[in-house]
């Protein structure tokens, strides 16, 4: 009895404490997730390679290749402690700010990452995710000064959002550092770099990651205004990008956050890198078995509009029913690429065919032959990611010797890869997986596209038509 067809728009899951557990982790990728994410702003380093340990053990266990992205903390500003009932900000009342001060004893709100080099006067402080506001009316000697502009109570250990700051390059903490390195021992897949402002951030990580002997790749998180005024440089610098929606709209404005969204996708397409969609995707999950409709709808339009992957952050890392959350997406993607397929066209899309001309021949083949799938042999993924720029409706078999290159592609837009040994017949042996799973029945057709051999690292030039029989 066939599996049923593989979803073309991938699933990733942050694992945290609702998630703790080899049992759990394995039923989050039986039931649809095609990457894990390890936030590093919580829980020790030993935690998270407990869970690397998971989610290898899964994937070898269900043969499914699966991504494991280190989500990095960055700069993430937040208050120290305050009194236990909190401190009340008043309109028009002066608030000073200055790094791990003690309130009790001066009166001025402690802060855990120093930005008072940074800030400049005129900007705002946006705190508690833009609940409370101040105006910056002076910075001198590592003190802040600001005029309150929407009070209310505050309370230890709040998120600072700096929407106007530009923080200098100086985006990786000591132990950002730190995560990175135990991040490249454990062979982890992606390394997310959070706060991102500029293509030279994303450059300072990569000679890191060189120095480290690591072949991590690098997602670039968007999540500031400086981001999306550098957009195109970033995206062309990194080896992918996450919207990550819940900062992006405090510092950039909710109202920014659609619009960019697709933006975003459509230049993804443009510099052929993947694109995930992060935060809030089906947030109700945390604490309910069932979404709302307009998360639902959230998931559908992104499926649409082409992205690579959607993401759950609080559903399946802190939330009561993070299988469940799962399964829900994955429903929700295989219906809505079932009866919509992706329709969006953006700028650029000839150059997308232009640069890869075999792959969108391909493409465009198995769609008039009407083919199950596409079947790619490849060794350093790149037939793939040609394939996938294309965004076929139909799922590319990826037929690889490097079982790093699987997991990398296992975030990637219609991409299931199958770990091949023998380079020589690698198609012919993915064939022989999928007809075996009853993924491809007789009289079905696939489209090959392969070169000399993976092996010999060779450019692409074949595409031939198999029939099963």
């Amino acid at each position: 009895m066939s599996k049923g067809p593989f979803k073309q728009t991938k699933i990733i899951a942050s694992l945290g404490p609702a998630s703790d557990s080899p049992k759990i982790v394995e039923q989050l990728i039986a039931s649809g997730a095609n990457g894990v994410r390890l936030s590093f702003s919580h829980g020790f380093q030993a935690e998270h390679g407990q869970r690397i340990v998971w989610a290898r053990a899964a994937s070898r266990k269900l043969n499914k290749p699966v991504a494991v992205i280190a989500d990095l903390q960055g700069p993430k500003i937040r208050l120290g402690d305050l009194p236990p009932d909190g401190v009340e900000l008043k309109v028009g009342s002066d608030v000073r700010f200055a790094y791990r001060a003690d309130y009790e004893k001066t009166g001025i709100l402690p802060i855990q990452y120093d930005f008072s080099k940074n800030i400049k006067v005129g900007e705002i402080i946006y705190m508690w995710d833009g609940k409370l506001q101040a105006h910056v009316t002076a910075v001198r000697d590592g003190l802040i000064t600001a005029q309150v502009v929407v009070g209310g109570r505050l309370t230890s250990r709040k998120g600072i959002n700096l929407p106007d700051t530009d923080l200098g390059g100086d985006i990786m903490t000591t132990k950002d550092l730190l995560d990175v390195k135990y991040a490249a021992s454990q062979d982890c897949d992606y390394i997310a770099l959070s706060f991102v402002q500029r293509a030279a951030d994303v450059e300072r990580l990569r000679k890191y990651l060189r120095k480290l002997g690591s072949d991590m790749q690098i997602i670039a998180k968007i999540e500031t205004p400086m981001a999306l005024k550098n957009i195109d440089e970033i995206i062309q610098a990194s080896d992918g990008v996450m919207v990550a929606r819940g900062d992006l709209a405090i510092e950039a404005g909710a109202e920014v956050v659609p619009v960019m969204q697709r933006k975003i996708t459509g230049l993804t397409r443009k510099y052929r890198k993947f694109v995930i969609i992060a935060t809030q995707m089906m947030a109700s999950m945390v604490d309910s078995p069932i979404p709302t409709r307009a998360e639902v709808s959230d998931i559908a339009t992104a499926a649409i509009t082409g992205v690579d992957c959607v993401m759950l952050s609080d559903e399946t890392n802190n939330g009561k029913y993070p299988v469940e959350a799962v399964k829900t997406m994955k429903r929700v993607l295989a219906y809505t690429e079932e009866n919509m397929p992706v329709t969006a066209v953006y700028a650029d899309q000839e150059g997308v065919a232009a640069r890869a001309p075999l792959s969108a021949a391909a493409v465009t083949l198995a769609h008039t032959l009407g083919a199950a799938m596409l079947i790619a042999e490849t060794k350093s993924g790149e037939t793939a990611l040609n394939l996938s720029d294309m965004r076929p409706t139909v799922p590319i078999i990826v037929a690889t010797p490097d079982h790093r290159v699987a997991q990398k592609l296992a975030i990637v837009y219609a991409c299931r890869s199958y770990y091949i040994k023998n380079t020589k017949m690698a198609a012919s042996e993915a064939i022989k997986l999928v007809e075996k799973e009853k993924r491809l029945v007789k009289g079905q057709k696939a489209v090959l596209v392969y070169g000399y051999g993976p092996e010999h690292g060779s450019m692409t030039d074949t595409i031939r038509i198999y029939e099963a029989n």
